[in-house]
């Protein structure tokens, strides 16, 4: 395929583009693929998750700007592109029962109407991959399931002329894929790897929970092999640094153990317009070719 390979990534809040297949796009972006981070909530209602800032006054008053500034050195970092849909982040609703949604919140928009500025871009940028979540977002935070729902509208939407007619020249893209990166046979094997070798595993608590839920696996079809790119992923999941310790589980696992026992990030192809076997290793699988 001569023309340019494009890749839209679409999520909820700034900072999941680094926690879901950040080393992918790294990995395209060095091919020369062009990647762009659609981002649909400024991460407004999101809590200081880092203990070490949790507390600043500038930070609690200023937390949209400052996780805007943080989207922009992850961006810098990962050497994609990134846009805002602009929606409102709707919180993670606590408590037994669960309190009512915030009026205005992105996930209480119409979701034919909410996905028009994502039609929009599509259009505009032309990708030919796209990846989003599944219908569980991932896990059930109410802006993942709803960043789910618009995508899957959108991505069918794109290519219909008598949809969205305002929105720009229809284009289709081929390919869409659910991140599935956090998948029990990776948090297994690393699990494995990690005892084997006399060492903690801060994957205990997530295998039990797994098993009582008795939680079905997903259906694992793309294995993208970016190991050499885990650094850079957690470079920039550090650069949210109102989101992530430094210090905490996500960096418990030593990252050469990381690259041997389980070098790739995993996808669920959900559609796709060209012919491609299973499984991939290339999310331009079958594109490529064409």
């Amino acid at each position: 395929m001569t023309e340019q390979l494009r890749l839209m990534a679409v999520h909820a809040h700034p900072d999941d583009e680094s926690s879901k297949g950040a080393a992918t796009m790294a990995k395209y972006v060095s091919e020369g693929v062009d990647v762009l981070v659609a981002t649909c909530t400024g991460g407004e209602r999101g809590s200081i998750l880092n203990p070490k800032l949790q507390g600043d006054a500038y930070i609690e008053k200023n937390i949209h700007a400052v996780r805007a500034r943080e989207m922009d050195e992850a961006r810098e970092i990962l050497g994609v592109r990134q846009e805002w849909l602009g929606f409102v982040d709707s919180g993670l609703p606590e408590g037994n029962p669960l309190p009512p949604l915030p009026d205005g919140c992105f996930a209480l928009q119409d979701v034919e109407e909410a996905a028009e500025p994502l039609v929009r871009l599509i259009r505009s940028f032309r990708p030919q991959v796209i990846t989003t979540y599944d219908e569980n977002g991932g896990y059930p935070h109410p802006d993942h399931i709803m960043t789910y729902k618009i995508s899957v509208v959108a991505f069918d939407a794109a290519g219909d002329p008598d949809r969205y007619p305002e929105a720009g020249e229809p284009w289709q893209p081929l390919k869409l894929y659910y991140n599935q990166g956090f998948n029990r046979p990776r948090t297994l094997a690393l699990h494995e790897a990690l005892l084997e070798r006399g060492m903690e595993s801060p994957y205990g608590e997530w295998l039990k929970r797994w098993a009582e839920f008795q939680r079905k696996d997903r259906d694992l079809t793309t294995y993208v092999p970016c190991a050499e790119f885990f650094p850079v992923r957690d470079k920039a999941l550090i650069a949210h640094a109102t989101q992530i310790d430094p210090d905490g589980g996500w960096f418990k696992v030593p990252m050469e153990i990381q690259q041997e026992v389980w070098p790739t990030e995993e996808y669920e192809l959900a559609k796709s317009h060209v012919a491609t076997t299973l499984p991939e290793s290339d999310l331009f699988a079958g594109i490529r070719q064409d």
